[in-house]
């Protein structure tokens, strides 16, 4: 009988809610936990985190720019090139950017495959700038 090895991924939850028998802080797990992960590489800026100024991203940055479809580009590559450079539990499939020049924001549909897994995951971010 042949085992099948699993990676199993665990990430602390940032709502910190407490589990209710124990009172610890409650964990993320496996696909919850590589979704949080890839949605907050996103959103971090360059020398955000102490020690390591190369992880982050420019998207932030680019919510300031007028809303056009050359700026929708540059976040879809951005977050293209982040994922696959600093993300390696997860095989980019697709990104896709659309703008919401009304609502003044870009919504981001990311799809990815977590490492032996056959289901694709798909995951929707709204980006607005937040002055």
């Amino acid at each position: 009988m042949a085992n099948t090895l699993q990676n199993r991924y665990t990430d602390l939850d940032l709502t910190f809610t407490r589990k209710p028998v124990t009172g610890d802080i409650a964990l993320s797990t496996n696909d919850q936990a590589v979704i949080r992960s890839v949605r907050n590489l996103i959103m971090t800026n360059h020398y955000e985190r102490p020690f390591h100024p190369e992880i982050g991203s420019n998207v932030c940055k680019m919510l300031f720019e007028p809303i056009s479809p050359l700026t929708a580009n540059y976040l879809q590559r951005e977050i293209e090139d982040t994922i696959t450079n600093f993300e390696s539990r997860v095989k980019l499939q697709q990104v896709i950017v659309q703008i919401q020049p009304d609502a003044n924001y870009y919504s981001a549909i990311i799809s990815f495959f977590i490492n032996n897994q056959v289901q694709p995951i798909t995951m929707n971010l709204t980006l607005q700038r937040l002055r």
